[in-house]
């Protein structure tokens, strides 16, 4: 199977602060690239999510915007390509709001939720935080809201059930937004 998979951290609680992303590339159920960047949001950052991600103001200040990334970044987000993100209504609010904020189109592209997967899936969990899930299928979460480190969880999710379960059960969960 083919995705990448997504994560963004935000600066402030608004979805059109994103702080840095990082995307995963999976193809035929192999990881094969990883990028990362943190991202000037041009907003301010509210302490909590900095408490959270440790990502502070100085620390974008020299960093692109969303702007300067989206060219680099877009043509993963086209029809037919499958993004996969661990709470996707999130990252993918993040998405449409911060393109959104930059009067750039939205994309349609295919997502698959691994927190929705999850759910079905593993009924017995405590909760379906990424690092919860990713306990209890002993997979590696290093630096949990580390964009990159989560965007990697969030693929080896989805790898474990494909592995598991098999692609015809999971399609079953892929939407075109």
């Amino acid at each position: 199977m083919d995705f990448v998979a997504l994560d963004f951290e935000t600066a402030n609680f608004k979805r059109n602060s994103a702080c840095s992303i990082a995307l995963t590339v999976v193809r035929n159920d192999r990881i094969v690239d990883e990028f990362y960047s943190l991202i000037n949001p041009q907003v301010p950052f509210n302490q909590r999510n900095i408490q959270i991600h440790g990502i502070r103001p100085e620390d974008v200040s020299n960093a692109p915007t969303f702007l300067e990334l989206w060219p680099h970044l877009s043509p993963l987000f086209a029809p037919n390509k499958l993004i996969v993100a661990h709470n996707a209504t999130f990252d993918c609010s993040v998405l449409k709001n911060t393109l959104a904020y930059y009067d750039i189109a939205n994309p349609q592209f295919l997502v698959l939720d691994t927190l929705r997967t999850s759910r079905s899936y593993f009924k017995n969990f405590e909760n379906y935080k990424l690092n919860t899930v990713c306990e209890q299928l002993e997979i590696q979460l290093q630096n949990h809201h580390n964009a990159l480190d989560d965007s990697l969880a969030c693929a080896n999710i989805l790898l474990y059930q494909l592995r598991e379960f098999g692609l015809n059960d999971i399609s079953r969960f892929i939407k075109s937004i």
